[in-house]
């Protein structure tokens, strides 16, 4: 069985972010500007903050990569944050001349008291360091290869922006994608700063991330993701850890600030009956397939891929860094201060999104490499094909 694996290094400041991603097949064209575009997809976005006018994110393939081509062996990639020069004496490997002034005062909803409890760190640096959305990009680069691999064989994943604090889009692709054809979601949200389909809604949303930044305060949102091309039986419902709803929901609840995961209709389908909920089951003698008139399952039964679209949906909450500071306490004194602020965005759904689209690229690239596992493009190939003919001829 060849087993997707993949990792990423590096803290928010320090000098650059490492990813490494085993298992691609070899002779699977592979370019730079393959993964820079959707390095630069999420540093866009309306409620951004400065950083992104200081990086401008650009990986080099450093390993696995030769005239173009994978090879087989591990992708190797690096990141540079050219926000580390500013930071010369207080971030880096080796020893400071003099130790930089500690960060103390952890902010309520991020990881840096419960980090610094766990690692008994007194600078609390040197967990949001790490802990910081910063290390998002080295995902969206494993993404990015891993959606280079997913279009060989006819799959895309897209996402868009549904809601923002109170704001919500009407479209959704799990609800019929208001009529709307899922290419034109796509295009519609690659062309909107916030990645939301409509145009009203996205006014709206705009608005309010106005008026909160007006307020020193942040928001989160809602985000959908939708994989169109897949093939049934992706994933498995032998066992709990090869049921790929269930990989899907880890890997989406991975992404810092994401705080809640739903599959196709998701909670509503707790609401409902069952005859409302459940996708009926029609045949097309034409295209010898099952069909179904609508998509509430989002794509997945039983932990595999059904053969529609899939849909998943994230849920962000606000931004912890607030310029407003909620009260904290720091940690060597114990005496109350506000927590302290580091430079942030308002509202970063819209680059959560790109995100979402990184960590379901990757799920769903490592269960097609467990269904069909290949050591070439070509062989993969092969192998989905002859597939796709047996699952016709079911």
């Amino acid at each position: 069985m060849t087993q997707l694996r993949w990792l990423s290094a590096g803290e928010s400041h320090g000098p650059e972010l490492v990813a490494t991603v085993e298992g691609i097949p070899a002779g699977m064209p592979l370019l730079a500007e393959d993964v820079d575009e959707d390095l630069a997809r999420r540093q866009r976005g309306y409620g951004r903050g400065g950083r992104m006018k200081i990086e401008t994110d650009r990986v080099r393939l450093v390993a696995g990569v030769r005239g173009g081509e994978t090879l087989g062996g591990p992708i190797a990639m690096v990141i540079e944050n050219r926000d580390h020069a500013s930071w010369a004496g207080r971030m880096g490997p080796e020893p400071f001349p003099e130790p930089p002034e500690a960060l103390t005062r952890p902010r309520p909803g991020h990881a840096d008291l419960a980090g610094g409890l766990k690692y008994a760190r007194r600078d609390l640096r040197d967990v949001l360091e790490r802990a910081s959305a910063r290390e998002t990009a080295a995902r969206v680069a494993v993404g990015g290869v891993c959606r280079k691999l997913l279009r060989s064989v006819g799959v895309e994943v897209f996402a868009h922006v549904l809601s923002i604090g109170a704001v919500q889009s009407p479209i959704s692709a799990a609800s019929g994608g208001g009529d709307l054809p899922l290419t034109e979601l796509r295009e519609r949200a690659r062309a909107s700063d916030l990645a939301c389909v409509d145009a009203t809604a996205a006014q709206a949303m705009r608005d309010a991330i106005r008026e909160a930044a007006h307020r020193g305060d942040t928001l989160g949102g809602v985000f959908e993701v939708v994989a169109t091309g897949l093939p049934p039986g992706l994933g498995s419902h032998v066992q709990w850890d090869r049921k790929l709803d269930g990989r899907l929901a880890q890997a989406l609840m991975s992404i810092q600030a994401i705080k809640g995961v739903e599959i196709g209709i998701g909670f509503e389908a707790a609401r409902i009956s069952g005859s409302a909920v459940h996708d009926p089951i029609g045949y097309d003698q034409a295209s010898h397939a099952f069909t179904r008139p609508s998509n509430r399952a989002g794509g997945l039964e039983g932990g595999i891929t059904n053969g529609m679209p899939l849909i998943c949906r994230a849920a962000m909450k606000p931004i912890a860094t607030l310029k407003r500071a909620l009260p904290s306490v720091d940690v060597r004194t114990k005496e109350q201060f506000d927590a302290a602020f580091e430079r942030s965005d308002v509202c970063a759904v819209a680059a959560a999104s790109v995100v979402g689209e990184a960590m379901v690229s990757i799920t769903l690239a490592a269960a097609l490499l467990e269904k069909f596992g290949s050591d070439s493009l070509t062989e993969l190939s092969r192998n989905v094909d002859t597939y796709l003919q047996q699952v016709r001829s079911y």
